[in-house]
């Protein structure tokens, strides 16, 4: 019986290892990788839907778990490198990095699974996808590797980490063209829209923590960052943001301008979630929680899917209001 129980103990034993290596690739945020799917359907909009969809559904799949696995990498060296760091944070420090016993061989291994994983799903969707996976990867080091780590530099925190939602724009994109990119407007425009919602994440984690010497601890970059700041900066990226996509709105489809006062609406909801105590802001893979908040996101979805297939004729009046004759 001896000898069962500790057959027993050793199997949980290296179970629960396991697990504690499967957690710090993070596949419960895979969800995030959705944002993928807004470059898609921008593409199918203004470059027309592909002629394969058997290829097309094949690409889909092979980009979105390529996605996942190249992100998992990331994922598993920020959970490394932000170990010593982690243990300041109230919830944080309860990581398997920080509170387990785990092997840095083992993590590498994992690191380069999850590289080779991500890499040949990648190849054959087309080169510019996997060009931009590559890009992806490279963010996550000057994100978390020393000497550069912009996660620790104040406000490079939060843009470099935020153009990884640029990147997700254009890995949809590519998934149905690779000749061309999209607009300047809606890549810069997505860009500052997840610049805004990270500002906002950090607005809420820095409240939450509520110990500045704390928060500096667990977040260098919080050393130099006030609420105050925080909640400015995240303001900025968010103008920025409806700026930039309404430009784009404009310029493809007038009738685009129906769904801006839902979308001004989302960003104000969001930054109210912000300041709810244990705020999911900080954790936007359990947004989907926020009933509310995934309501508007449906009404605004809805919406676009409405004014993209619907003409509004009174509407195409505003299509040459932006035009100033020279009097030549």
């Amino acid at each position: 019986m001896g000898k069962q129980e500790n057959c027993v103990e050793n199997t949980a034993g290296n179970t629960a290892q396991i697990m504690n290596y499967i957690k710090i690739a993070r596949p419960d945020h895979w969800i995030k990788n959705v944002f993928i799917l807004p470059g898609l359907v921008l593409a199918v909009i203004l470059i027309g839907k592909p002629e394969d969809m058997v290829s097309f559904v094949l690409k889909l799949l092979a980009g979105f778990f390529a996605t996942c696995f190249i992100a998992s990498a990331n994922y598993v060296i920020n959970e490394w490198l932000d170990a010593e760091f982690d243990q300041y944070h109230p919830t944080k420090k309860y990581r398997p990095v920080v509170s387990q016993n785990m092997k840095f061989s083992l993590v590498m291994v994992e690191y380069a699974i999850c590289i080779v994983l991500g890499l040949a799903l990648s190849l054959p969707v087309n080169i510019p996808f996997l060009l931009t996976e590559v890009w992806l990867l490279v963010m996550g080091v000057l994100y978390n590797v020393k000497p550069i780590r912009t996660k620790d530099i104040v406000y490079f925190d939060v843009l470099s980490e935020s153009v990884n939602n640029m990147i997700r724009l254009l890995l949809g994109w590519f998934i149905i063209c690779e000749n061309v990119y999209p607009p300047s407007s809606i890549l810069v425009g997505y860009w500052m829209a997840g610049a805004f919602l990270m500002a906002v994440k950090r607005y809420a984690e820095y409240r939450m923590i509520g110990d500045p010497k704390l928060a500096g601890s667990y977040r260098k970059s919080f050393a130099k960052y006030t609420e105050e700041t925080l909640l400015c900066s995240s303001f900025f990226y968010g103008l920025c943001a409806t700026f930039l996509i309404g430009i784009f709105l404009l310029k493809y489809r007038i009738e685009y301008l129906v769904a801006i006062p839902v979308l001004f609406f989302l960003f104000c909801y969001y930054l109210y979630i912000a300041h709810k105590p244990d705020s999911a802001a900080q954790k936007p893979e359990k947004l989907f929680r926020e009933k509310k908040l995934m309501i508007l996101v449906g009404i605004l979805v809805v919406l676009f899917v409405v004014l993209t297939l619907v003409d509004i004729p009174i509407m195409k009046m505003w299509e040459n209001a932006f035009f100033i004759p020279t009097g030549r």
